[in-house]
């Protein structure tokens, strides 16, 4: 298979997980898209990145991980974090047609958007990537426990901020 084939078969088993992955870190999705490409360039000048990683997506939402904190702090140092920017909100959905439906879409994406970075990067890993705490814990270089606890500190945070939206629907 020619490294070209291979990028672009890495790219479309791969990229729609990194980009929802990396969207939780930079919170903006020019940034994510930068990102996702950095990773890609890098599999592309390096063909031989993942000859004898058993798990490719694991590997590469560890680079992701690592790129995005590389990100953030270059983005903090240069001290241009303003409250607009901090304040606005990312759509974690695609928009839906229902009206009940894009509702909770959009509280749950604000109830998200509250969140701690790190309670919202195991939270995502959790419950959109499938993937089990030993493998969060590894992606993101936490002991098990941690992982575990910002994942149960992080649903509980997330049921107290949609409890009002549970509460009217019921």
């Amino acid at each position: 298979m020619r490294v070209s084939e291979s990028i672009a078969r890495l790219y479309d088993d791969h990229a729609q997980a990194l980009f929802g992955f990396l969207l939780t870190f930079t919170r903006d999705e020019a940034d994510t898209r930068d990102l996702l490409q950095d990773i890609f360039l890098k599999a592309a000048k390096d063909p031989d990145l993942l000859n004898g990683v058993a798990e490719p997506r694991r590997y590469l939402l560890r680079v992701a991980r690592n790129l995005a904190v590389d990100f953030i702090r270059r983005r903090s140092a240069r001290t241009r974090w303003n409250d607009e920017a901090a304040s606005e909100t990312i759509g974690l959905f695609a928009r839906v047609s229902d009206p009940d439906e894009q509702a909770f879409c959009d509280a749950l994406t604000a109830a998200m958007n509250e969140l701690p970075d790190e309670q919202r990067a195991v939270i995502h890993l959790k419950l959109w990537q499938g993937l089990t705490f030993e493998e969060i814990a590894a992606i993101l270089e936490l002991p098990l426990n941690t992982a575990a606890s910002r994942y149960r500190y992080g649903l509980d945070k997330l049921r107290h901020l949609l409890r009002p939206l549970y509460e009217e629907i019921k």
